[in-house]
């Protein structure tokens, strides 16, 4: 944490790259957990100023990337709907479900609104009553807090036309599944800041335990991320396995304790699939029962939707760190932004994204 006060000066990279190169004798690989940390790398070339013996893979830490196929068809079904106000972010609107997206959706007809808030979808079924209004609730434990609020407020104020269609996944248990993989290939994480801000990092602290595994709470901007790199190869030197916090700047161990407590209210946790990864146990979270009356699941009959990845699709192996984006045969020829097979292309946190706006397209 020598560089806190200095993380946006371009100078300082240098340095510690120059202490990285010093400081790691053997091979490592090294898993960024945050799809931000991702673009921020490939951007900024941060891999280029790493030794050859230390790797860095992309894990499953874009949100919108990771959120099943079949739940990007149930809020294609919802969208369709003449009575519905279909409420997004706008990062899911160009996600492919198995035919089509949200924006062939809107230009077929579909009510679909981008917002910046959960509350804005509230105020949204407030102001249309005769209407029913669901908000693609998608995220890590960073945007928990606001899509609990929201549905804390409808259930306040009785709107019972807003709606929530829940596809929030939890870092820990995925970085749990990695590492229990017999293909895994991580010596340590770089743990993602935000997640932290909210969540504390001691819940990592017997995943780092029990497999081994040094993991460095670390920032987005390039000497953040570098910094946490060079913490995360001291750790791994010397055998040492603790959590160590990088961003000192923004995160606490304990997190923010309202905001944990907020999501411990209106949620609860349960199983959940991951895109291209499959079931995690334990992965996501649901409505708790007192706020059940606003899952959209639960306010229409979606039948059994059921999906399946396109075939030359490698987004699941991207999002385990198994391949890099280029490896895949159909990077920047069948898939590429305007024609994508997969969220990791089209997301701004994607991997694929990343390599094609920064890293050289097919190169």
């Amino acid at each position: 944490m020598k560089f806190q006060e200095e993380y946006r000066d371009p100078r300082v990279a240098g340095v510690i790259a120059a202490e990285i190169r010093n400081t790691v004798t053997r091979p490592w690989t090294i898993m960024e957990i945050c799809g931000g940390q991702t673009h921020a790398i490939m951007k900024h070339g941060l891999d280029q100023l790493l030794p050859d013996s230390l790797e860095l893979v992309h894990g499953p830490g874009c949100p919108v990337c990771v959120t099943p196929l079949e739940q990007i068809d149930k809020a294609l079904a919802i969208a369709a709907r003449e009575e519905v106000i279909f409420t997004s972010f706008g990062d899911m609107l160009r996600v492919p479900g198995s035919r089509k997206d949200l924006f062939k959706v809107k230009s077929e007809g579909g009510d679909v609104r981008v917002v910046y808030s959960p509350l804005d979808s509230v105020a949204i079924a407030r102001d249309n009553r005769d209407r029913k209004v669901v908000f693609f609730a998608v995220g890590f434990e960073t945007t928990a807090p606001a899509n609990a609020m929201a549905v804390a407020q409808a259930r306040r104020e009785g709107l019972d036309n807003f709606a929530v269609l829940v596809s929030h996944v939890l870092v820990p248990p995925a970085m749990e599944a990695l590492l229990s993989s017999p293909h895994n290939r991580v010596n340590g994480y770089l743990a993602a800041g935000h997640v932290c801000t909210v969540m504390g990092w001691e819940e990592y602290e017997p995943i780092a335990e029990k497999y081994q595994v040094p993991i460095v709470v670390t920032g987005f901007e390039p000497v953040d991320i570098l910094e946490g790199v060079l913490m995360l190869t001291r750790l791994l030197e010397a055998d040492d396995v603790r959590v160590e916090n990088q961003y000192a700047r923004i995160v606490k161990r304990e997190g923010n304790l309202p905001a944990r407590k907020l999501i411990a209210e209106v949620f609860e946790i349960g199983s959940r699939k991951w895109r291209g990864i499959g079931e995690i146990p334990m992965s996501g979270l649901r409505l708790r029962e007192p706020y059940r009356a606003h899952d959209a699941e639960a306010m229409f009959d979606l039948g059994d939707i059921r999906t399946e990845e396109p075939a030359e699709c490698i987004s699941g192996e991207i999002l385990q760190g198994l391949k890099k984006p280029n490896q895949c045969t159909a990077f920047g020829t069948l898939c590429t932004p305007g024609t994508p097979l997969g969220a990791t292309m089209v997301s701004s946190e994607g991997a694929c994204a990343a390599y094609f706006n920064y890293g050289g397209g097919n190169g």
